[in-house]
């Protein structure tokens, strides 16, 4: 399994796991059937932008228009450390 992902990488979420909001813990968690991941804040933003149809490059320009600052070098870093962990899967 390749670590890197390209920029015109499509991502999405794995079939295995599924990204909610958690009421009592006052953050998104990533659950799949071996138990849950809580996100930040930004892992959370990142992984809502993992729908299947944006690229690593579509996902990081609506980033960084979204905090006005230069995010891709820790959205890369997030997503491959996704890929690598089965969170997200590149579409093909």
């Amino acid at each position: 399994m390749a670590e890197t992902i390209t920029a015109d990488d499509v991502v999405e979420l794995s079939s295995m796991y599924l990204l909610r909001w958690e009421e009592p813990q006052q953050a998104h968690i990533l659950l799949y059937p071996e138990g849950v991941v809580k996100l930040n804040e930004t892992g959370a933003e990142i992984l809502k932008y993992c729908d299947g149809t944006r690229t690593a490059e579509k996902i990081i320009t609506e980033l960084n228009e979204l905090y006005t600052t230069d995010v891709s070098k820790s959205v890369y870093k997030f997503l491959e450390v996704s890929y690598v962990k089965g969170w997200i899967r590149i579409k093909s």
